[in-house]
């Protein structure tokens, strides 16, 4: 090995969806694969969810989406949420992708697409409760919804659900947007069917509070075996990902290893803990291009060191790491660029 690679494993991608869904049993599990399944490879994420019949795949945005289908076939149902353009909301059409919609504007120009390609599109209508990221007010809510029943009537939507996003900050909060989330699931009610499908938290909500699950949770992070920042560890989770990278250098007393701040590590986590063959040795300096790192007796040119993993050496998560500088590990994961090689590990 030449310079750094992420270490990803199959086997603890497995275990950690299989915990999840059984913690939040009955609820069906949308594994969010946002950010290129945060920076995991989202071809083998997706794959593997097929694999294992993970019944949603939750994404950002369209493109993501899509990918996702041509990935993972007919197999699980695939949702969008981000408003977006004609062009990408006819793909998602075409490709069978579930749309959430958070505007009257874009309620609008999804019953247009619908009925310009004669198709029916499947809508998830977003209430705002109160997070203020995208979502229908309450008190535009019954116009949406009676405008959703008459594209219904015309075979141009489904209704198939009511969503939205909490702020995940305090129980008190979360209750409140709980609230505001039932009282437009009953109006919609008022008009029709209940939908089906029913989904207000994402991975800390879902894990901690079975009261604001719905029908379906959306959970990304915590599949990867990435705790929330400042939460507890997770029962039966741990990281799926491992950043090493080899030593190239031996300076004195330190070894240099083949990663720095260009490839995405962040300059001010020195300091930090790493693993080493002989256990938690300290960052030094993270220069452009490559890492100071503590030495240890007998350290030797090709020694791996692990930047972030599930501990076995010493090493903290990218959680621990992110928690430092005051950020979450979805963050350090993320940043990796793609110089640092994915290796998929089964």
């Amino acid at each position: 090995m030449i310079r750094a690679e992420l270490h990803l494993d199959v086997g603890a991608f497995r275990a950690n969806v299989a915990a999840v869904r059984e913690r939040i049993a009955p609820s069906d599990l949308m594994l969010v694969v946002k950010d290129d399944a945060y920076g995991h490879g989202m071809s083998w994420v997706v794959e593997t969810a097929v694999e294992i019949g993970v019944p949603w795949i939750g994404a950002f945005d369209i493109p993501t989406a899509v990918a996702a289908r041509r990935i993972g076939g007919a197999g699980p149902r695939v949702f969008a949420w981000a408003t977006s353009t004609d062009a990408e909301v006819d793909d998602a059409l075409l490709h069978d992708v579930d749309l959430g919609v958070g505007s009257a504007e874009y309620l609008e120009r999804v019953i247009a697409r619908a009925s310009a390609m004669g198709v029916r599109a499947r809508v998830h209508l977003k209430i705002d409760t109160g997070l203020h990221r995208n979502g229908i007010l309450p008190d535009d809510w019954p116009d949406a919804v009676a405008r959703a029943r008459e594209a219904e009537r015309a075979g141009t939507v489904h209704l198939v659900g009511v969503w939205s996003h909490i702020a995940e900050a305090s129980d008190a909060e979360d209750d409140d947007a709980q609230s505001v989330f039932l009282e437009a699931v009953r109006a919609t009610g008022d008009s029709g069917a209940v939908p089906e499908l029913l989904h207000l938290t994402a991975s800390a909500a879902s894990w901690w509070r079975p009261e604001l699950r719905g029908s379906v949770s959306r959970i990304g992070a915590f599949c990867y075996g990435v705790r929330s920042a400042d939460g507890p560890e997770l029962e039966g989770i741990r990281p799926v990902a491992t950043l090493v990278a080899p030593v190239v250098r031996i300076d004195g007393d330190d070894v240099v290893i083949a990663i720095g701040s260009f490839d995405g590590l962040p300059s001010t986590l020195a300091g930090a803990p790493v693993g080493t063959p002989v256990g938690a040795r300290s960052v030094r300096a993270i220069r452009p291009t490559e890492t100071v790192v503590e030495g240890w007796p007998g350290a030797s040119i090709g020694d791996l060191v692990r930047v972030f993993g599930p501990g076995e050496q010493g090493e903290v998560s990218a959680t621990t790491l992110g928690e430092r500088i005051d950020t979450v590990g979805e963050e350090i994961l993320t940043r990796l660029t793609g110089h640092v090689r994915r290796v998929v590990i089964n």
